[in-house]
């Protein structure tokens, strides 16, 4: 008698990109969701021109490296930078910045390298950084919050202005502010107190006036994806803990002059950048204790960019720039070997 036999792992594995990356979007809902309505329909606008370019240029870039290209594209994970991309971009970019932006993310930052598992930077990150270089006024177009909206924007505004900017400056200006981040950073350096800059009608109770219920629908999609276990907590908490902890110091210190540790939290893309860009399984530190070293380190090299860098959100390049030191974080925080001291 014959018996059939297979190879191991004889368990069929829990995780697998498809599903890890399923459960990021729908983790993502309720961020995006909330976005618009603070912010409008140009979330989607950048949403749906950030999917469709990406996936475009994956099928393009896998059928350039001879790979099947329904398997890879399945993956979902072309959709997951593409969606991240299109939420760390202002509201009202016109349409090339989310079109170059995910070409970069998808052909340079992901494909150039190997495609996904080679990538040494997170792609969606990448491209936000060279845009925010390469455009910086282009990206600081950031719709007012809708609290703040003297007269609604008709959608053919709207496809008027993403489409035909150059021919509605009057309307843009109408409609559009610094974020939080940016004008605390400004009037900040022109040596006014948090309390007076916070009287202004951007601020909100607890940050900046719309930005902190998207940071809090950001908060709960994390704690989904931490419940369903596709992400552990080293990350998250290591980042939000090491914001948290420079800016407390800062405040107690300084409080006139330092915005409150929940004034970052919940101003800018610290939620996202914790739950969902510093979290990527290829670019992250894999050791446990590097996992929580890894977060703090994007966490204090936010806080330094956002005080005395040159850009008001760190997010993007602290998390380029850990990338960067992953294996050595990995090589020092390795477990100890069972049996050796």
């Amino acid at each position: 008698m014959h018996f059939l036999t297979s190879n191991a792992p004889f368990i069929a594995p829990q995780n697998s990109v498809q599903r890890m990356m399923f459960w990021v979007l729908i983790a993502l809902l309720p961020g995006v969701i909330t976005m618009i309505w603070q912010f409008g329909y140009g979330v989607l606008f950048n949403i749906i021109i950030c999917l469709m370019t990406a996936l475009a240029a994956e099928a393009l870039m896998l059928h350039l490296r001879g790979r099947p290209i329904l398997p890879f594209m399945s993956d979902l994970s072309a959709v997951v930078t593409a969606l991240l991309l299109a939420l760390a971009l202002p509201t009202l970019a016109p349409w090339w910045i989310p079109f170059i932006g995910a070409l970069i993310a998808i052909i340079i930052a992901k494909h150039l390298y190997g495609g996904l598992g080679y990538n040494p930077f997170n792609p969606a990150m990448v491209a936000f950084a060279v845009l925010m270089v390469s455009f910086p006024k282009s990206m600081t177009v950031w719709m007012l919050p809708q609290a703040l909206q003297i007269d609604g924007l008709t959608l053919s505004d709207l496809v008027s202005i993403v489409f035909q900017q150059q021919d509605k400056p009057e309307l843009i200006d109408a409609i559009t502010a610094a974020t939080p981040l940016d004008t605390m950073k400004t009037q900040l350096g022109l040596n006014q107190t948090v309390d007076e800059i916070r009287n202004a009608s951007l601020f909100g109770s607890l940050a900046g006036t719309g930005w902190q219920w998207v940071s809090i629908a950001f908060l709960l999609g994390g704690c989904l994806l931490l419940a369903k276990k596709i992400i552990s907590w080293h990350i998250p908490v290591g980042l939000l803990a090491g914001l948290f902890t420079i800016s407390f110091i800062a405040y107690m210190s300084e409080p006139g002059l330092s915005p409150s540790p929940i004034f970052h939290l919940l101003s800018g893309g610290a939620m996202l950048g914790a739950f969902f860009i510093a979290t990527d399984p290829v670019t992250a530190a894999t050791t446990t204790k590097g996992r929580f070293v890894y977060g703090a380190l994007i966490g204090v090299l936010t806080y330094i960019i956002r005080t005395w860098g040159g850009y008001p959100e760190g997010i993007a390049f602290a998390v380029i720039l850990i990338n960067m030191a992953v294996p050595l974080i990995d090589h020092y925080t390795q477990p100890r070997v069972y049996g050796h001291k």
